[in-house]
């Protein structure tokens, strides 16, 4: 079995009202110099296959039909990981 972790971001450019709302708290809350906040999604998938490879191919066709949004959202293989 592999665990994979996949990053799900707005793509740049694209309006990410959760990020300007936290960015917006912070400065409310005394913390200066933040720049941009981006808010995203991580998922992890644990998946039954025979290697990491397949593991990946499977989790970048998850992404693409259902995990990412791919007008507004951009994904990114963050780590894939034998688990037994």
């Amino acid at each position: 079995m592999y665990r994979v972790t996949v990053q799900i971001l707005p793509k740049e450019g694209v309006f990410d009202p959760q990020g300007q709302t936290v960015k917006g708290a912070l400065e409310k809350l005394g913390f200066e110099g933040v720049e941009s906040v981006r808010m995203g999604k991580l998922i992890e998938l644990v998946l039954d296959v025979k290697g990491e490879q397949e593991a990946k191919v499977r989790a970048i066709s998850m992404c693409e039909k259902l995990l990412a949004n791919p007008v507004v959202e951009s994904y990114k293989i963050l780590n894939v990981e034998e688990i037994s």
